[in-house]
């Protein structure tokens, strides 16, 4: 099998996805109730989140419409009214996004040459004159655990805690390692290892989060970023092992990285506790008692059908083929790439389009077989690139507040959840000071108790999840903002972006 090139080149419609903060620090906001658009929102929520559509784009600057989630467009009138609908032409809704060195935005209005601005409230197109009122600062609104990849070195930045560095250097996104977390705080991002150390401007990585380790962020669109000390120096990789470090010289655009949600990857157990994994590039067996880098597969899939691809580190997916065996040789849109998933208690079974369930045969090898599903259909299934878990519901992210004894579920920023597995699909829940997560008789929760408790996780999506807690019902976004286990079902908001 020839190599295939590990990146996909079309961003997801979540890499498009930005806020726009004001030079009072607030949000471009999507004021669904009011018919209007205004920018006094202090956090970045889905009133805050904006889909960047492009038409054109040149080097500093280029053409485009702001859509919200609900569908409308960010529309300019000629009377320097600013409201959101759908375009009356072809021009309607159209700015010219300029790009600052700064690494702030100016939106421009195509029809009457007016500068999108804010009063800190209000929203409106009046000026021609460019100001610093003008001036917006575009926040990627993706999930804040993420992958930096280089498209002109094609790979991965990893974390090595071992000697403090991050190389770019993985062509394969499958470590922990790989992942990052992104902090903003006050204009600036911190980026955070898996082990929770953070990027600073020496080379080195630090131990906490200072102004040694605030960046500022340039974003183009289609997720493209670059990270800058503000002084002149900017991140990319150096020398002949891609150390990432600040520098003066970048070349070729060696600064630019394709900034893109953490994948999930895990692993799969066989009823008889071996690995499944790819042998000789291709072939498929239940046989390996240790976990490697072929034992290691991207979760993809579709929340809507509950169809689910296995994507190998070799590039390629996991396909039945004749004599209903399974190899890892499939291409993307390959139907027989397809499997439709099925939970019991955080073990997963897996059927192929023909309508049989995957199963091990007595040589290990992994087949289509079974019409009914019996034990050696059932796959022990873990996270194999989380150490934790970084939970973003319908209201924000799960976490602790100094004001609030309880665990929330609509912060700005998440708290990091750390996953001790015990069985196959069930995991410990505990906080960054080690600490467990502690459940009330009114299904609320503490993160400062002493015993382990058992949380079932079950993937619902390529980066969802949803997780039955000890009293037998599912964790649920409360509009109060509080984390509530008290779903007999699956509800919107039991599903949980990670």
């Amino acid at each position: 099998v020839e190599e295939m090139e590990w990146m996909q080149r079309r961003p997801k419609s979540e890499d498009l996805r930005i806020g726009l903060i004001s030079w009072a620090g607030t949000y471009l906001t999507f004021e669904a109730y009011k018919n209007t658009v205004t920018a006094a929102a202090k956090g970045l929520g889905k009133k805050q989140t904006w889909e960047l559509l492009v038409s054109n784009e040149h080097e500093s600057q280029a053409v485009v419409r702001l859509r919200s989630l609900q569908g409308l467009y960010l529309l300019s009138e000629g009377d320097g009214s600013v409201g959101y609908g759908q375009p009356r032409s072809s021009h309607h809704g159209c700015f010219l996004l300029r790009f600052h060195r700064n690494g702030k935005w100016t939106l421009q209005c195509i029809i009457t040459g007016r500068y999108l601005e804010s009063d800190g409230e209000d929203v409106f197109c009046n000026s021609r004159v460019l100001s610093a009122y003008h001036m917006w600062a575009p926040r990627p609104a993706l999930h804040v655990h993420v992958t930096l990849y280089s498209p002109l070195n094609h790979c991965y930045a990893r974390a090595d805690p071992t000697v403090g560095r991050v190389w770019v250097d993985a062509p394969v996104p499958c470590l922990e390692e790989c992942g990052f977390l992104l902090h903003f705080q006050d204009g600036c991002y911190h980026v955070e290892t898996s082990t929770h150390l953070f990027l600073s401007h020496l080379d080195r990585l630090a131990s906490q989060p200072s102004s040694q380790t605030a960046f500022h962020m340039q974003v183009r669109p289609g997720g493209l970023v670059a990270l800058s000390d503000g002084e002149g120096g900017m991140l990319y990789p150096q020398g002949a092992r891609l150390l990432l470090g600040l520098g003066s010289g970048p070349h070729r655009g060696e600064e630019w990285f394709i900034l893109q949600h953490c994948p999930a990857w895990v692993s799969l157990k066989s009823k008889a506790r071996k690995f499944i994994s790819v042998f000789y590039d291709v072939e498929v067996y239940a046989a390996s008692e240790r976990l490697t880098q072929m034992s290691l597969f991207q979760f993809e899939c579709n929340k809507e059908s509950s169809t689910l691809q296995l994507r190998s580190a070799n590039g390629y997916y996991l396909v039945q083929r004749h004599h209903r065996t399974v190899m890892a040789d499939g291409h993307p849109l390959e139907s027989d790439t397809f499997f439709r998933m099925h939970w019991n208690c955080g073990r997963i079974m897996l059927q192929s389009s023909n309508g049989r369930f995957l199963g091990v045969m007595a040589n290990g090898l992994l087949v289509a077989n079974a019409t009914i599903p019996g034990p050696t259909e059932e796959f022990g299934i873990r996270l194999a690139n989380r150490p934790f878990l970084a939970l973003r519901g319908r209201y924000g992210y799960v976490g602790t507040s100094s004001e609030h004894d309880l665990v929330r579920c609509n912060l700005d920023q998440p708290d990091c959840i750390h996953l001790l597995p015990c069985r196959q699909g069930i995991y410990h829940f505990q906080a960054q000071d080690g600490s467990f997560w502690s459940i009330t008789s009114f299904g609320t929760f503490r993160p400062w108790g002493k015993f382990a408790l058992n949380f079932c996780i079950e993937l619902q999506g390529s980066n969802l999840l949803t997780v039955l807690a000890p009293n037998g019902f599912y964790l649920r976004a409360d509009r109060s903002g509080t984390l509530l286990a008290d779903s007999e079902g699956i509800t919107k908001e039991c599903i949980w972006e990670f």
